[in-house]
């Protein structure tokens, strides 16, 4: 039975293990791990990755786009705003159609239809 374990020994022994030992790695190799491990590294496992940068990108685009129409529908109700303070008919209209106002002594008749 010792034999068999003197034989095991012997053999890892006589392996190449120089592989596992990176000190006995070229430097071109070393170099490409190294570059390898540090694109791995800032594309996907950083704070600010590639692709976090890619999503914070899109999410900025999206914001810019609601901001330019909320910017528009501000600037209409702008206009309709001091089309309203300028026309007093349109105020009466608007008044009368959407607040469902009336002068005194109105009344008022709503027909809805089937």
């Amino acid at each position: 039975m010792s034999g068999i374990i003197l034989i095991l020994i012997s053999d890892i022994d006589g392996m190449n293990l120089q592989f596992l030992n990176p000190l006995r790695w070229r430097r071109s190799f070393l170099f490409s791990v190294l570059l390898l491990l540090l694109i791995v590294w800032f594309g996907f496992f950083d704070t600010y990755s590639v692709r976090t940068r890619i999503q914070l990108s899109n999410e900025k685009k999206e914001l810019t786009r609601e901001t330019e129409r909320l910017y528009e529908e501000a600037e209409a109700f702008n206009q309709e705003r001091e089309a309203l303070e300028k026309d007093p008919a349109l105020l009466e209209k608007v008044a009368r159609e959407e607040y469902g106002m009336r002068k005194p002594g109105e009344t008022i008749y709503r027909i809805q239809e089937k």
